[in-house]
């Protein structure tokens, strides 16, 4: 009597841990009786809520609020940088077309206070003058989308181009005019 009480308690307790293990898992593929397999139906996830007072996490809005297209200066530079508002931030961020030459040291980011950096200064290097710029950060990549946070002691409203600038030699590689956008407003 004892030991049939033992098989069927082992029994049925395999069989749970079997049963519970395949829906823990998710599999959409149970074993049956005869050994065959059949298809299980999908769980469908609840909708997840909405709405600010139940998400865990708010995303940040973008807003473009400056723009503009990449001229070359001392070296062939393309691309667009744009400054957007994310939250409490304003970021300078550069498009996956961006491209400059590889051929400086000391390469930077910076924002200028003239619209037109590269016909305001002169070749080749193009030069600019201490107080007409502000020093963002040190270039990431040559290439490819990349982003700055501007320092909130920086009011970017001030400056009308970002430029990548050769710190060492004082050479302007490219610089963009930042118009900005309709659908901005400061």
């Amino acid at each position: 009597m004892k030991r049939r009480y033992f098989n069927f308690a082992s029994i049925t307790f395999v069989s749970t841990i079997a049963i519970g293990c395949i829906k823990t898992a998710g599999d959409r593929t149970a074993i049956a009786s005869s050994g065959t397999s059949e298809t299980m139906p999908t769980p469908v996830a609840a909708s997840p809520p909405t709405g600010p007072a139940t998400s865990p996490t708010t995303a940040k809005a973008t807003k473009v609020l400056t723009s503009g297209t990449f001229v070359d200066g001392e070296h062939p530079t393309k691309g667009t940088a744009r400054i957007v508002q994310k939250g409490d931030e304003r970021i300078l961020e550069l498009d996956r077309a961006f491209q400059t030459s590889t051929s400086g040291p000391d390469l930077v980011v910076i924002l200028h206070k003239s619209p037109d950096v590269i016909g305001s200064t002169v070749p080749p290097a193009y030069p600019i003058k201490k107080g007409d710029y502000v020093f963002i950060a040190p270039l990431k990549s040559y290439s490819g989308a990349q982003s700055y946070v501007i320092p909130a002691s920086i009011n970017s409203e001030d400056f009308a181009s970002a430029a990548i600038w050769c710190r060492k030699f004082n050479a302007t590689f490219g610089a963009a005019r930042l118009q900005r956008s309709s659908s901005a407003r400061l």
